[in-house]
């Protein structure tokens, strides 16, 4: 019964917010869910009982969680009610905080402004605000800036290669940003007026991807920084388009895989200590590391994802840790129920935890042919699980099929571990001593030239992706529940084999 109420809150709360993120009803239509789901409750208590009474509780229990997943997302959303939307399309003057790391791209940099002053006229609710400016002069986590200039919109635009349009406005909404600034006047009036933590742990960074790019050339740093501690350098739009082509983009940035491999490492380090010490000590470890590369939102999802991924690895609870990953999910939706439909790397990442949980026990009695030997078997599980699962999704969502990636996977995931080992070392002894980093830089640009010459050699390959202008959604869906019925099926299975054993015996 227990895990019935908990299913139908989750279930409600999601589907009040997935309705809301498509339709806006109206402020009475979350009223009328809860006067149905009291009405339905109310014949309970006045006698109306039937074979059917737990049913009836729980789907009022659904509606009234639905409800409140629609509330949530109204209070989430300040569109209307900004006070920056009020001056789209006008010149204004803004004073805000640099209020996250800045994203450096190859032609610009842009900040998030949390803006607090308008027109000199403090607001009552700080805003934020996308601002692209030039690289120089730099500008940190923290500094106070003046800016004047234009307001805008977001604009939605089209993928060039695919043809398919992408909700860029809703994209920026999620986050709580509705207005954009392209190239102010900007003017550094203080610094220093963020979280001291968050300034040391950039700095941090800052200064570890300098020590990297003291010892490793370009591109070669860059891809470094991503994989170990998640700078946001660029990589060269060819490169970043070559990364996409061939399936391989997602180590480019900080994601759930390298914080994973983090775990297994400290996992395989602490390998005589007992099972639950060592889950432990990784988890520490993970919830650390996320701590020292800023902690953003992206960081800590993928951080819960790859927490639930290592917990179901350590334990084989598939159903508890389904329930943690549900959960999970649901506390995430509560912090910013926008993320459900319009973050896709909060999609792709759950998606691909829950392949890595559900597909990869099916696949690994299977594989035994493939050699452990650098945890390569491991990799081969994780990739073909996670590019299974991800497959309709990235169909329908991005139309670009990769028809080389499981390969490139392959030829590249193994590596990684060790590339994001000795260029850690390498970092870290650059501190110190550049003689002692130079081995470590050595063994870590050899690794990283072999990774960058293979995604670079598959993406000039002519049929090395597929572009598919339409992938309706009905058929993604179908595709899940195709999935979700094997897996169904599989798991019937084992309980059978479980329950004939132990009859036998």
């Amino acid at each position: 019964m227990y895990d019935s109420l908990l299913y139908s809150v989750l279930v409600g709360f999601i589907g009040g917010i997935a309705l809301r993120s498509f339709v806006n009803l109206g402020p009475v239509f979350p009223v009328f869910l809860l006067v149905i789901a009291g009405a339905l409750i109310l014949t309970m208590f006045l006698g109306f009982r039937s074979a059917h009474a737990k049913h009836i509780l729980l789907i009022s229990i659904c509606l009234a969680s639905g409800a409140l997943g629609v509330l949530r997302y109204d209070a989430t959303d300040k569109g209307e009610d900004s006070v920056l939307v009020s001056r789209l399309g006008s010149a204004v003057s803004l004073e805000g905080v640099v209020m996250s790391e800045p994203d450096v791209r190859e032609t610009s940099t842009r900040l998030v402004i949390k803006v607090d002053t308008v027109e000199g006229s403090p607001i009552l609710v700080s805003e934020k605000t996308l601002v692209t400016v030039s690289h120089e002069p730099v500008y940190e986590y923290g500094d106070r800036l003046l800016l004047v200039g234009r307001l805008d919109e977001p604009d939605n635009f089209t993928d060039e290669i695919t043809g398919r349009s992408f909700d860029y406005r809703a994209y920026l909404a999620k986050d709580g940003i509705y207005a954009e600034m392209y190239l102010p006047a900007v003017e550094r009036i203080d610094v220093q007026k963020g979280s001291r933590v968050l300034s040391f742990l950039f700095s941090f960074k800052h200064a570890f991807v300098g020590e990297v790019g003291e010892l490793i050339p370009e591109p070669h740093a860059s891809l470094l920084g991503g994989l170990v501690v998640g700078a946001k350098q660029s990589l060269g739009k060819q490169l970043l388009e070559d990364f996409r082509t061939v399936g391989v983009i997602h180590i480019v940035v900080l994601s759930g895989y390298n914080i994973t491999i983090i775990a297994y490492f400290i996992e395989w380090l602490l390998s005589r200590l007992r099972r639950s010490m060592r889950l432990l000590i990784a988890s520490l470890a993970m919830i650390l590391f996320a701590l020292m590369v800023g902690a953003g939102a992206t960081v800590v999802r993928a951080t819960i994802m790859a927490l639930l991924v290592v917990v179901a690895k350590a334990t084989g609870r598939l159903y508890d840790v389904t329930r943690a990953l549900l959960v999970a999910g649901a506390i995430m939706l509560v912090h910013n129920p926008q993320i459900l439909v319009f973050d896709i790397s909060f999609q792709l990442s759950f998606l691909a935890t829950v392949g890595l949980i559900y597909v990869s026990p099916i696949l690994t009695p299977h594989v035994k042919f493939v050699t452990e030997r650098l945890n390569f078997r491991e990799v081969v599980v994780a990739t073909v699980s996670t590019q299974l699962f991800v497959l309709p999704f990235i169909l329908y969502k991005m139309g670009e099929l990769s028809l080389v990636a499981l390969p490139v996977n392959l030829l590249i995931l193994a590596g990684i571990p060790l590339t994001m080992l000795f260029g850690f070392l390498a970092g870290v002894l650059g501190f110190m001593s550049t003689a002692l980093a130079t081995p470590f830089a050595f063994v870590a640009y050899g690794l990283l030239a072999y990774e960058l010459a293979v995604v670079e050699w598959f993406a000039k390959l002519p049929f090395a992706s597929l572009s598919i202008p339409s992938f309706p959604l009905w058929l993604a869906v179908l595709w899940y529940v195709l999935y979700a019925v094997l897996l169904f099926m599989w798991r019937n299975r084992q309980s059978t084999g479980i329950l004939f054993k132990e009859g036998v015996s």
